[in-house]
This record gives C-alpha cells, structure tokens and sequence, in this order.
C-alpha cells in the first residue's frame, strides 16, 4: 500500500449494505466517509454507490436526494467509483422489473431485466469469469464471489471490460469497468478474501495512477 489510506465517500442514499461495506473499505485500506449529501464528497478520491432490493426504489431515493447527479457528475470525468449489487445496476440506462421501465443513470449502455433461471433468487457462491485484463480482479482468477440477486444486465456495455456469472444457465454481467468507473452484481464486502483483495485492488485504482 503506498502512501497514506485514500479517502474513500460511501453515498447513503437510504438502501443499501453500507456498515458492511464501509467495515470492508476500511479493513482494504481506505478512510472511508459514509454521507447522505451529495456535496459531501469533494475531498474523496473515490465513491462507492451499494444498494439492494428494487431498481426502482433506489432510482427514486438518489433522485430525490441529489446522489443521481453526484454519481453522474463522477462517472463524467472519470473519478473513480465502483456501484454494487443495485449500485451497479442503476449504472445502466434503465431497468425492467415486474413490467415497469425505470430510467437508471446511464453510465454503462444496457438494460437490467430478469434472470431466466429456474431457481431464483440467485443467491450465493458463483465462479467469476473475470475480463482479460481486469484491473478489478487482478489475481482473482478462478475466484468465487456472494451474488443475491433477480435482474441483471445480459449485454456487455460498449466500451467496457466485462465480467461474467452463470447461474443456472443465465448469463449475466457479474461486473464492469471502464477505467476506474467499475461496478459489481455480487457482493464484494460479503465475499470473503475475494472480496477482500477485489476491494484492495479498487482502492490501487483510486491511488493511480
């Protein structure tokens, strides 16, 4: 680890796993801020957007609390942020849950639809088939990560390294990245010494070059 611990906001934006996520941030060598303003992150060198339950739901909660902006503003310029579970899939253009379309953030292409599995949720340990070249999962071949989840993006984003699930013969993005714009479906702060290292190696993302 170089230098001293980056400052890392984690976005409360009324959903989400966050003391489990902030306790991970911390224990991979972040300073971690944990806020619900949005103006609260300017000093931060990186934003993490966590989130569970229903697209819409959390589309409604940072718009309402200006995060939508604030993720949009970040993802624009490239500062490093990393969305997880319905954090990441916010990131794409919309969702499709129980018949209803819910615009996202429009930060990766792509729409966020059902899985076609038989048993769902999906929930529990899947093997990662990681991008070439992933700086996110640096290491991390052949690894096991937490998934929970019902929708998923089905397409690769375009200009994006994507990592892939199968579950039950869907498959599905497990995660994305773009520069240090990255997002995972599975649970990093659940999964284990995985997770561990798959957030360490976002945080060298965060301390660049």
């Amino acid at each position: 680890m170089s230098g001293d611990r980056p400052l890392v906001g984690v976005l409360d934006h009324g959903s989400g796993n966050l003391h489990s996520a902030c306790r991970a941030l911390d224990a991979a060598g972040a300073r971690v801020r944990l806020s619900s303003r949005p103006d609260g992150f300017a000093d931060c060198r990186g934003l993490v957007v966590p989130g569970v339950g229903a697209f819409e739901a959390c589309m409604d909660e940072l718009e309402a609390g200006g995060g939508a902006d604030l993720v949009r503003a970040w993802a624009a310029v490239s500062r490093p942020l990393l969305g997880i579970c319905v954090g990441h899939q916010v990131l794409f253009d919309s969702g499709d849950e129980h018949g209803r379309t819910r615009a996202g953030l429009g930060v990766f292409d792509g729409v966020v639809t059902a899985l076609t599995s038989r048993r769902l949720p999906h929930m529990g340990w899947n093997l990662v088939e990681a991008a070439p070249g992933s700086r996110l999962f640096a290491g991390l071949a052949s690894e096991r990560f937490y998934f929970v989840h019902s929708y998923a993006a089905h397409t690769a984003p375009d200009g994006a390294l994507t990592s892939w699930v199968e579950h039950d013969g869907d498959r599905c993005v497990a995660a994305a990245e773009r520069g240090p714009v990255c997002s995972t479906q599975f649970h990093p702060e659940k999964s284990g010494r995985a997770g561990a290292r798959l957030l360490r190696n976002w945080l060298d993302i965060v301390e660049g070059p």
